[in-house]
């Protein structure tokens, strides 16, 4: 794995995270080149995401009480936050999504995450890319945490929009998605109920536990459970996967132990260091499967 500077020339020969403004590089990828593009775009809720980790260190001048009368003060361990708020999103989208689909090999595929803000207006520019009939799926990412209104239905779902490039070419893995229980065993067979049932369109998936290993403290991060799912049913053993949004690197922590190959984009250096450390080759678990480089223009 490489990390590399905005403007650093680059083959895809090994798995790679670039520190750059999306935009700049994606011209220099391949046409045809990945299998997979996963992408989890600001969803433009016109505010600051922050992600502060805290913890408390024992001084007797501190300004907190804690068991048995001793005293502690409150440090900041990290303060990770990036502007989420774009004048004309779609415009903002566009030409990404267009260099999207034109990386994406023929039986590629692409994730788009984002909100109930935006995902429907994004939802009719990508039928005008890609095609009304390249729409695969709505997938919802439904979860429960966090604060809920009094004065509306609680908002605790994501949606995640699926395109093929080319309509029937498509790949999909069902047999290697990882099964899910019945919410209703008893209303099937034993032997079914011991094998679990392929995901719907309908995800219920937990985030990132805020005490758990996965957790980077990145805003924002999505579990590895979730794009697993995607990354499994819709690319090869051996192929080249992509995000240009990427964050914390949750698309190459799932790309590795499935032997698979990946292009990490941000312009964050904080989300780009968080990155490179989750990835580091003797943190990350061994990859499985073939090492195919995908072919040049």
């Amino acid at each position: 794995m490489r990390t590399l500077k905005a403007g650093a020339p680059f083959e895809l020969d090994d798995d790679l995270i670039v520190e750059a403004d999306n935009l700049a590089v994606l011209p220099a990828l391949p046409d045809g080149a990945f299998d997979l593009v996963y992408i989890d775009p600001p969803f433009n809720t016109g505010r600051s995401q922050r992600r502060r980790t805290l913890t408390a260190v024992h001084d007797e001048d501190g300004e907190r009480d804690g068991f048995g009368g001793r005293r502690y003060r409150t440090e900041v361990v990290s303060d990770l936050a990036y502007d989420d708020a774009q004048a004309d999103y779609l415009a903002f989208l566009r030409p990404r999504l267009e260099h999207a689909r034109r990386v994406l090999a023929e039986h590629g595929t692409l994730y788009v995450h984002l909100d109930y803000r935006e995902a429907h207006y994004v939802k009719v520019m990508l039928d005008g890319i890609f095609g009304r009939e390249a729409f695969l799926n709505e997938l919802i990412w439904a979860y429960d945490y966090g604060g809920k209104p009094r004065t509306r239905w609680p908002p605790k779902h994501d949606t995640i929009l699926v395109y093929v490039r080319e309509p029937g070419r498509h790949v999909f893995n069902a047999d290697d998605v990882e099964r899910e229980p019945y919410m209703a065993p008893g209303l099937v067979s034993a032997e079914k109920a011991a094998r679990g049932k392929m995901p719907t369109s309908v995800i219920w998936h937990t985030i990132v536990p805020t005490n758990g290993a996965e957790k980077t403290g990145y805003p924002t991060q999505k579990p590895e459970g979730l794009l697993r799912r995607f990354v499994a049913a819709s690319s090869r053993p051996g192929g080249w996967c992509l995000d240009f949004f990427a964050g914390s690197g949750t698309l190459g922590a799932v790309c590795a132990p499935l032997g698979r190959r990946f292009v990490l984009v941000d312009d964050n250096p904080a989300a780009v260091a968080i990155a490179t450390e989750r990835l580091r080759p003797d943190r990350a678990a061994p990859a499985r499967g073939s090492r195919r480089s995908p072919r040049r223009p």
